[in-house]
């Protein structure tokens, strides 16, 4: 049996996740889309042993039953009739947002004012680009690890070369952790591949493997 971590609690805001059945994927993608394929699968697979991990961080989560069936389950009824909003003070709401002069070139003007939002959109958005791309690449490596050792702590603490593949990690040797897990299961593997890229993804599938 694998070493087991601390699981956290699944919310919806969570993006998309994978699940395994012991070692064995069983359906990857958007937590709705997960949660009907869990439920097509736990009905003929009464045995099942499920673990699922957030694909942006690694980590085992609890997926909470009644996120999933509101995720799967279709609505009863029409929305909720929304409640009256209160009287909003005229100008612009307070978003946290501060003023300040910019200056810049006419060319510039001009090529900010197409883009889709406006200036002070595009300007927000190129800013925070500039700051992703600011993660130095030691920082970068530093998280790939991290989530990549959260799934293997939780599915493979018992597997073959466990510690060996985990100081081949850290110490991003990479050509010795992949001969060091070439023997754990093919799903197994895939997954931890899939965690080291430097992509999150952003697949909304949610497909059952056959069994």
């Amino acid at each position: 049996m694998a070493r087991m971590t601390q699981a956290e609690p699944a919310t919806p805001l969570r993006l998309s996740c994978t699940a395994f059945d012991r070692d064995r994927r069983i359906a990857s993608g958007a937590y709705g889309a997960v949660a009907r394929a869990l439920n097509a699968y736990a009905s003929g697979h009464p045995s099942a042993q499920v673990l699922v991990f957030d694909d942006a961080t690694g980590k085992q989560i609890d997926l909470d039953l009644r996120v999933l069936d509101a995720a799967i389950a279709p609505p009863e009824a029409g929305p909720a009739p929304a409640a009256p909003e209160a009287p909003r003070a005229p100008g612009r709401p307070k978003l946290g947002v501060v003023a300040r002069e910019v200056t810049l070139l006419p060319r510039h003007w001009e090529w900010l004012a197409a883009q889709p939002g406006g200036a002070s959109a595009s300007l927000r958005r190129l800013v925070e680009e500039a700051r992703r791309a600011a993660l130095s690449d030691k920082a970068r490596l530093r998280r790939l690890h991290e989530r990549t050792y959260s799934f293997m702590s939780a599915m493979a603490g018992n597997f073959a070369n466990f510690e060996e593949a985990s100081r081949a990690l850290f110490a991003n040797d990479m050509p010795r952790f992949k001969a060091l897990v070439a023997g754990w299961p093919a799903d197994v593997r895939s997954y931890l591949a899939r965690l080291q890229e430097d992509q999150r993804s952003d697949a909304q599938g949610g497909q059952i493997d056959g069994a």
